[in-house]
């Protein structure tokens, strides 16, 4: 009998790049795939260890878990706008030693500010070399990394999309504790949050959310569902 081998059986991470390298996405040695913002923190590991912290830059979707574990660490976490254009400027702007992205863009100082999957897999590649020689695997890494339930980024087609952005504000906006408006909304509670943007090319809005547990989440993307569905 021939055993299929899986990630575990003989890996400790997959890589995966698009077709010109300058995004990645990781696996751990169990197969799971590793929401990209996470990694953001695995960098913050890579950078503390070589001295450097100071700023360090997060997109309007990323996981309160990230932006947490690298104040932990001692840096200053800026959040600005999705995309490599915004992501490269505001780097530099406010002399950050890295950033990242949820679509798997990493931006690094050591790189005249701009974004390489394999320089930022190489950086990876080294923590992971360092957490296995003290007997953790990535997956224990990045498990203690994540606090929050997390939905990912949701996608609704429908062409009111104006229309439903100005009802989640006015739905969620009364009350909350800090509102981002750079990017469409990030509307945020001390047990949850959420960001609502528009595609500019196509019918769609996209939705991130995250909360303190998996009750919660559920409970307020259901009424974030019922609003959207109204202009569909």
């Amino acid at each position: 009998m021939i055993k299929q081998k899986t990630v575990s059986d003989s890996s400790d991470v997959g890589i995966i790049y698009d077709g010109d390298a300058d995004r990645v996405i990781f696996i751990d040695e169990k197969g799971r795939f590793i929401q990209p913002d996470y990694i953001i923190a695995v960098l913050g590991l890579y950078y503390r260890e070589k001295g450097l912290t100071g700023n360090a830059l997060q997109d309007i979707r990323t996981s309160k878990s990230t932006t947490e574990f690298l104040e932990k660490l001692g840096y200053n976490v800026h959040i600005w706008r999705v995309g490599r254009a915004f992501a490269t400027m505001k780097l530099r702007e406010i002399d950050g030693v890295f950033g990242g992205e949820l679509a798997g863009h990493y931006y690094m100082s050591d790189f005249n500010f701009a974004d390489s999957g394999i320089l930022a897999s190489l950086h990876v590649l080294s923590v992971v070399k360092k957490i296995k020689a003290e007997g953790r695997t990535l997956s224990s890494l990045v498990d203690s990394i994540i606090r929050y339930s997390n939905s990912g980024e949701l996608n609704f087609r429908l062409e009111r999309k104006d229309d439903a952005i100005k009802a989640l504000y006015d739905r969620f906006a009364p009350g909350s504790s800090r509102i981002l408006d750079f990017d469409g909304y990030r509307i945020e509670y001390p047990s949850w949050w959420f960001n609502v943007r528009k595609s500019n090319t196509e019918p769609y809005l996209r939705v991130i959310a995250e909360a303190e547990n998996d009750g919660l989440l559920e409970e307020k993307l259901s009424e974030i569902r019922k609003i959207i569905g109204r202009f569909c």
